[in-house]
Parts: C-alpha cells; sequence; structure tokens
C-alpha cells in the first residue's frame, strides 16, 4: 500500500510548521488514472462530495421532472449550503411545493453559517430550524425521490429505497462494490470507496454529456447546474463557489467533511478526488486549487485563487507571519 504523500505545508516565518498529507487522484473518462499522490486504492468516506451522486436517482427516477424541479433546486440537492436567506428561502418553498414542513427533513438543525441572518436569529430568539442545515437541499430531494417512489418518510434509513437507490447510483458510478457506510453528519448514510473509484466517478461525470443514456443526461444536468449556481452549492466565501466562479471554463466543485474535495471539468472529462488524510479542510482546499492550478482551469495569480492556493496566516494583531502553500509536486 503506498503511503499518503504531501498535499500542503503551513510555513511560520522560514520554518514549515505544519505538514498536511493525504492522497490526490485525476481520472479521464475512461476511468484510467492520469496522476495519483499518494494511495490511489484508499478507501474513505467521501462525505459530501459525494451529494451529486446521491442526487442521480432524483432524476434519472422522473421525479425530478416530474415535479418541475428548476436548475437551482439541483444545485441545492448537491449542495453543503451556508443556510443563507437564498439557501433558506428556495428549501422552505421547495417542501412547501411537496405539501411538507421542516419537521419532514431527518437532516436536523443547525445554526445558520451566514453571519447576518445567525446575529439576526438570536436576536429574535428564533432557534435554528433542519432547513438551516446544510444538507437541507439534498434532503429536499431525498423527500422528493420518495414521494415519487411512494416510500415512507424515514428516508435516511440505510434500507429505504431512496438509500437503496443512491447506493446502487454510486456503486455503478464508482465502479466499485462499497464495502460499506458510515452515517453521515445529516443521519443519511455515506458510502465508502477508493479515491480511484471517487476519481472515476468524477470523471463519469465529466463525460456525462457524450453519453445519452438516463443516468448519463441526469449527471450532465447536475454538473451544469453546479457550475450555473454556484452561490448555491456552497455560499458566499466558500472555496466551492468562489473558485467556480473564476476558473476558466465550466467546472463543478465540491467540498465534503473530513478534508475532501473533488472536481468535475466537463471540457477535459476529467475528474479528480482529493482527501486530506488528517480531516484538514485547509488542506484540501489548497490542494484542490493546486491541482487546478496545475491543468491550467484556475490562474494562480487570481486573488480568489490565490485565497486558497496560498493563504496567508495573520496573527490577532492582523500582521502576517506565515502561509500555507501546496506540496511543490503538486503544481508541477
Amino acid at each position: 500500500m503506498a503511503q499518503p504523500a504531501s498535499l500542503a505545508e503551513v510555513w511560520r516565518g522560514p520554518f514549515q510548521e505544519s505538514h498536511h498529507v493525504g492522497h490526490a487522484v485525476i481520472c479521464d473518462g475512461t476511468g484510467q488514472i492520469v496522476d495519483a499522490w499518494g494511495d490511489a486504492t484508499a478507501v474513505v468516506l467521501p462525505r459530501s462530495s459525494s451529494k451529486m451522486i446521491q442526487a442521480l436517482p432524483l432524476l434519472a427516477s422522473g421525479a425530478a421532472d416530474g415535479r418541475g424541479l428548476t436548475s437551482e433546486q439541483l444545485a441545492l440537492a448537491c449542495a453543503s449550503h451556508q443556510g443563507a436567506p437564498i439557501h433558506v428561502t428556495r428549501v422552505n418553498r421547495w417542501l412547501a411545493d411537496l405539501g411538507l414542513g421542516d419537521g419532514a427533513l431527518c437532516c436536523g438543525p443547525q445554526v445558520s453559517r451566514d453571519t447576518e441572518l445567525k446575529l439576526e436569529m438570536i436576536r429574535a430568539q428564533d432557534p435554528p430550524c433542519r432547513v438551516h442545515n446544510n444538507c437541507s437541499g439534498k434532503h429536499a430531494g431525498f423527500l422528493t425521490l420518495a414521494q415519487h417512489l411512494g416510500a415512507g418518510p424515514d428516508y435516511v434509513t440505510p434500507d429505504h429505497p431512496v438509500q437503496r437507490a443512491c447506493l446502487d447510483a454510486f456503486e455503478t458510478v464508482t465502479g466499485e462494490t462499497s464495502p460499506g457506510f458510515g452515517i453521515d453528519g445529516c443521519s443519511a448514510p455515506n458510502f465508502a470507496t477508493s479515491m480511484h473509484g471517487m476519481a472515476r466517478a468524477m470523471a463519469w461525470f465529466a463525460t456525462a454529456g457524450q453519453r445519452s443514456d438516463t443516468m448519463s443526461s441526469a449527471a450532465a444536468r447536475l454538473v451544469a447546474a453546479m457550475h450555473t449556481h454556484p452561490e448555491l452549492v456552497a455560499g458566499e466565501g466558500r472555496a466551492c463557489t468562489r473558485l467556480m466562479r473564476v476558473a476558466k471554463e465550466p467546472v463543478a466543485l465540491k467540498t465534503g467533511a473530513e478534508g475532501y474535495f473533488i472536481a468535475i471539468l466537463p471540457n477535459r472529462g476529467l475528474g479528480i478526488a482529493v482527501k486530506a488524510a488528517d480531516g484538514a479542510t485547509r488542506a484540501a482546499e489548497c490542494a484542490i486549487a493546486a491541482l487546478l492550478v496545475r491543468l491550467d482551469v484556475l490562474d494562480p495569480a487570481h486573488p480568489e485563487v490565490k485565497a486558497f492556493l496560498n493563504p496567508l496566516v495573520h496573527n490577532w494583531d492582523g500582521l502576517v507571519t506565515g502561509e500555507i502553500k501546496p506540496a511543490p509536486g503538486l503544481l508541477a
């Protein structure tokens, strides 16, 4: 088994203070590895980086078109959003269209990450709702599929028809039998696969527009929705949103908890999967930015790119005390 590779370094003055290692794989549309760092066979949980896979049955089943879902709703189905008004308003409207309320969501309440809304709710003594959960769009999609299938409301249980459909889609696009799952922060099963399997899946999404089968058509629509509505996929200040906005070509980016990150590059037919072994988001963001710079998808001089490729470290007095930078092997 290959050892994890260097992904990102944290420097304070002339000293390397921290060092993040992990795995990264780039695959082409045939499922072959183009480049890899670390262990491509490492089996991990992709967490929220797999949300577009979990959204596939929503479209492939006909549930999305049956409900007339918009591209904004498809983007929200793939989102780990901020719980900002632009997210909450849309998910609430979606639930109302289903004849449901906040209590139908199984994702649990979460404090909004939008500072203004958070403070407004604190002043009003309004408790956080389930719709504020970063996964509420994905769960609205689950509920839509459950209604379409005539299945019960306990849609996060592993043997529910919704989750069985998600597992089938997951194993189809990764090209691997999943060895199992863990329960995600939003209570839904999160299926494990290898780094190669996840990169293969993202390349499958990247080349979906070249195929005409039902599942591929669904994937192409999800990718288009993500890069058309980057503000809904994450939110202001977030790496997914900021990097999609400044990319030189259409790209779908999605973070996952515990240092996971994926990229889907339709113009090139490539998929990327990154995992920081210690779960550090800063390392995963730096590494995905570096790989996209390597492929000339991002301009390393652009301020929005530098914010993740080479973020400065400040102390409490605002002084620059260091920087985070990608491991040299990622850029060239």
